[in-house]
């Protein structure tokens, strides 16, 4: 990344960072003196969360969700962006495979966490497939976008110089689908974090999820926060690196100067004098 571009994106992150730290300000501030059982202090949830991961248990249920999170979203990532060249490159494949698609876009993935852990176990695997499952559809469809999307012109110039299949995929298509590939990761990543926590919930003897219900049912509020406020820091700190290796990858896409819209010269007015 060049130093433009680095400064762009402190600069950028900088400006954005202003308004979550107001919002944290004013949450420290408005429960301060709070007596709530269901709201309990700020900085009493701050402590606890800083206690468990310390003296507790917290870390190994985070190390194992991130595993989760990090092999099921890889797995969609690759499956995702292979079936999505392949598809997006033949429109006989995009008009076969539109239908099923929409339709298995539309299905919640949230209805097959009963039937793969009856089916499966409760172990890891069922997990990193339920998440792999539901992050593959944005990363698949935004690929086939990002490639039918690109210029005609491109796919002519390439067919007149004969290059081979294989090397137009790496060094044309792919390139030129990779802003909309990042596009749907980074909504696979929301769905990532979302079913890992439904996942887990459902049954699982360890991991954020498990470590939200165990301390819900044994009325542990303080805890249960902890374990609410951990996974948002875990999904703003997966995105921001996400957004950093998009910044990485796509450098020459964010410089590109931005388009003018053509005017069309008017006729100046002649004097015409006698």
């Amino acid at each position: 990344m060049s130093h433009t571009s680095s400064g762009a994106f402190w600069t950028s992150a900088l400006k954005q960072l202003w308004l979550p730290v107001l919002c944290v300000t004013v949450l420290l501030l408005a429960t301060a003196g709070s007596t709530s059982f269901y709201f309990p202090p700020a900085t009493e949830v701050l402590a606890t969360l800083w206690r468990e991961l310390v003296h507790g248990g917290l870390v190994g249920d985070l190390l194992f969700s991130l595993r989760n999170i990090a092999l099921g979203l890889a797995g969609a990532t690759v499956v995702g962006v292979g079936a999505g060249l392949v598809i997006g490159e033949s429109r006989l494949l995009r008009q076969a495979t539109g239908p099923l698609l929409d339709f298995a876009r539309a299905t919640p993935t949230v209805a097959f966490v009963p039937v793969i852990i009856l089916t499966l176990g409760i172990g890891s695997g069922p997990k990193i497939f339920l998440i792999a499952l539901g992050s593959l559809w944005p990363i698949l469809l935004n690929t086939i976008s990002g490639v039918h999307g690109i210029s005609p012109a491109v796919h002519e110039s390439v067919h007149s110089y004969c290059i081979p299949a294989r090397l137009r995929l790496r060094k044309v298509v792919l390139p030129g689908a990779l802003p909309q590939i990042l596009a749907g990761i980074r909504v696979a990543l929301s769905i990532a974090v979302v079913l890992m926590v439904v996942s887990e919930i459902y049954g699982s003897p360890v991991g954020l999820g498990n470590f939200i219900l165990q301390s819900g049912s044994n009325f542990a509020v303080p805890e249960t926060w902890a374990g609410t406020v951990l996974i948002g820091i875990l999904g703003y700190g997966l995105s921001v690196l996400l957004l950093a290796a998009e910044h990485l990858l796509l450098g020459w896409y964010h410089q590109r100067p931005p388009r003018t819209r053509r005017t069309t010269p008017q006729p100046r007015n002649e004097v015409t004098t006698s």
